[in-house]
């Protein structure tokens, strides 16, 4: 199964750096903040967020060769005749 990434380079790098310090603080404390940072950290790692998802919320950028076709006009034929 294909996820299509809806978290933008910001968002991931926060993911990363939270998700390393619950986990850190999981390692110390409880097991539960260790769980989350894994969840939080994995999430910011693979680029999707299943939330988001549900929510409709992207921050991932859209490139604009995605937005619209990028081909260039096509001009009709001229009848010129051709040179030999």
């Amino acid at each position: 199964m294909k996820f299509k990434k809806n978290e933008g380079t910001i968002d991931r790098i926060i993911r990363v750096v939270v998700g390393l310090v619950l986990i850190f603080l999981g390692m110390q404390y409880t097991a539960w903040l260790w769980i989350l940072g894994l969840v939080v950290l994995a999430t910011g790692v693979i680029g999707w967020c299943g939330l988001y998802q549900v929510l409709g919320i992207s921050t991932c950028k859209v490139k604009p060769a995605e937005t619209k076709d990028q081909t260039p006009p096509t001009t009709p034929p001229t009848d010129t005749p051709s040179v030999m």
